[in-house]
C-alpha cells in the first residue's frame, strides 16, 4: 500500500507501506527512493511486521522544501519521529541504507526512547568529530577531487546531475563498486560526478529495466537538489550537535554492507564497535556493491530476520 502522511510540522511523506506488527521504519540514502526498499517490504510483512518505506524529504513524492537548512540532521531525524506520531506508534527497528544509515544512528543518539534497536547498513557508524568534517576534507583531499566537496557548490552539482537523469542513475547504481575505476574519490581533472561513474552497456542482473526506469522518472521530474541538500548540511550537522560528542548508541545495533562497497575503504566498519554498546553483529555480503539491499536481497532479508527476532517484540 503507498499513501501520503503528513507529520505535525507538516511534511508531507509518500510511504510504502506493508503489514501488521512490530514497526520498522527502512530510511533510504541518495541518490534513492522508498522505493530501494522494495524487496525488504514483502519479506518483512510476511514476518510478522510492519514494514514502512518513506521516500524521505527532498524526494520522490515527499516535501522538497527550498531552504538548504532545512536538510539538516535534526529535520531529518524529525522526520522520522514525525513519520512515527503519525502512524501512531511509540517505537520503532528503524534501518538505514548510505545517508539513511546516518539518520538511523543519529535517530538512536537524539531520540533513544523512539527507538528499538537500529541497523546501519554500508555506513558504519562514526562519533562525532573534534572539528568540521570539511577541516579534514581540505588537508586530506586539497589537490583531488572528492566528491561530497563537490556537492557543495550550489547550482552546479544540481544542474550536472539532472542534465541526464538516465545517465546520472545508471552510473550511480551500476558503477559504485569498489575496484571499477569509479573516481569520485582521484585526481581533480575536471570532470564531474556522472562523468566518473562507468556506464555498462547492459544492466546487472540485479537491477532491471523497468526498475531503472522507474528511478530515473522520479529524478527526472523532482530533479536531485534536495538529496544534494542533505550532503550540504555537513557542517552544520556537527554545529548543531555539540551534545553528541562521546555519546554511544545504546540500543540493540546491526551493520550490514557489502565487501565490495567503496564506502567500507572510505570508513572502515572495525572502528565502530567501541561506540555501539549492544552491537549484534556486522554483516558484509560476498560480491555485493554498495546498493547492498537491492544486489542481494535474500541475504540482507535473511540477516534483517535474524535481528529482529531478538529486538522487535
Amino acid at each position: 500500500m503507498e499513501r501520503t502522511v503528513t507529520t505535525a510540522d507538516g511534511i508531507t511523506l509518500r510511504v510504502a507501506e506493508e503489514g501488521s506488527g512490530p514497526l520498522v521504519v527502512l530510511v533510504h540514502g541518495f541518490p534513492e527512493l522508498g522505493y530501494s526498499w522494495r524487496h525488504q517490504l514483502p519479506a518483512l510483512a510476511a514476518a510478522g511486521y510492519r514494514a514502512v518505506a518513506p521516500d524521505m524529504r527532498g524526494y520522490g513524492g515527499s516535501s522538497r522544501p527550498e531552504r538548504v537548512e532545512d536538510y539538516d540532521i535534526l529535520h531529518l531525524t524529525g522526520d522520522v519521529v514525525g513519520l512515527l506520531d503519525a502512524l501512531g506508534e511509540e517505537r520503532a527497528v528503524v534501518v538505514g541504507h548510505d545517508w539513511g544509515a546516518s539518520v538511523a544512528w543519529n535517530l538512536a543518539l537524539l531520540h533513544p526512547e523512539r527507538v528499538a534497536a537500529v541497523c546501519g547498513m554500508s555506513v558504519p557508524f562514526t562519533p562525532r568529530a573534534r572539528r568540521p568534517p570539511s577541516s579534514a576534507w581540505a588537508e586530506r583531499f586539497a589537490d583531488r577531487f572528492f566528491y561530497i566537496r563537490h556537492f557543495q557548490r550550489p547550482g552546479v552539482v544540481d544542474a550536472e546531475l539532472a542534465a541526464d537523469p538516465a545517465r546520472t542513475m545508471r552510473g550511480m547504481l551500476c558503477g559504485l563498486r569498489a575496484g571499477d575505476g569509479t573516481e569520485l574519490i582521484g585526481p581533480d581533472d575536471g570532470r564531474g560526478v556522472v562523468d566518473r561513474l562507468p556506464q555498462p552497456e547492459t544492466l546487472p542482473a540485479w537491477l532491471s529495466q523497468a526498475e531503472l526506469d522507474h528511478y530515473v522518472a522520479e529524478f527526472a521530474r523532482t530533479g536531485f537538489t534536495g538529496g544534494v541538500n542533505w550532503y550540504r548540511n555537513i557542517d552544520r550537522n556537527w554545529e548543531l550537535t555539540p551534545q553528541l560528542a562521546g555519546a554511544r548508541v545504546r540500543v540493540p545495533s546491526l551493520f550490514v554492507a557489502g565487501s565490495a562497497d567503496p564506502v567500507l575503504w572510505m570508513t572502515p566498519p572495525d572502528r565502530q564497535a567501541a561506540h555501539l554498546d549492544d552491537l549484534r553483529g556486522q554483516v558484509i555480503v560476498d560480491g555485493a556493491g554498495h546498493w547492498v539491499q537491492q544486489e542481494h536481497p535474500d541475504e540482507v532479508n535473511a540477516a534483517l530476520l535474524e535481528f529482529l527476532r531478538g529486538v522487535a517484540h
